[in-house]
């Protein structure tokens, strides 16, 4: 699936995993991420956290009549607060879609799927 935008020049059509490749980069930047999850937790094992080629399965793009609506998997960091670190990952995506593919999306849904102790070395 993709998302179609319309301009004065034409149509662009993008892939999900283009932004969700885009959505995964700027989640994961944000203090306090450990990484991104698996949308479906239950088949690839919550364990996992998703490397750069595959945050097309922690990303879940929609277009609906109101915009575009995106889902973010994430695991967080143990210690941080999880609202406040959710709210930057909102705000973090939105001007990144915004500002790299010129996507406004009409919500960014943050799900959170573990927390991880991190090891700092």
């Amino acid at each position: 699936m993709s998302v179609q935008l319309n301009n004065e020049f034409g149509t662009i059509e993008m892939s999900n995993d283009v932004i969700s490749t885009v959505v995964g980069g700027a989640a994961t930047e944000i203090f306090g991420i450990v990484g991104m999850a698996s949308r479906k937790h239950v088949r690839d094992g919550i364990n996992e956290i998703l490397n750069r080629d595959n945050y097309s399965r922690g990303v879940e793009v929609r277009q609906e009549d109101q915009g575009i609506v995106v889902d973010v998997y994430i695991v967080v960091s143990y210690g941080t607060k999880i609202t406040e670190v959710s709210k930057n990952v909102q705000e973090r995506v939105r001007y990144q879609l915004e500002h790299d593919l010129g996507i406004v999306a009409s919500s960014v849904n943050v799900y959170v799927q573990g927390v991880r102790v991190q090891n700092d070395m």
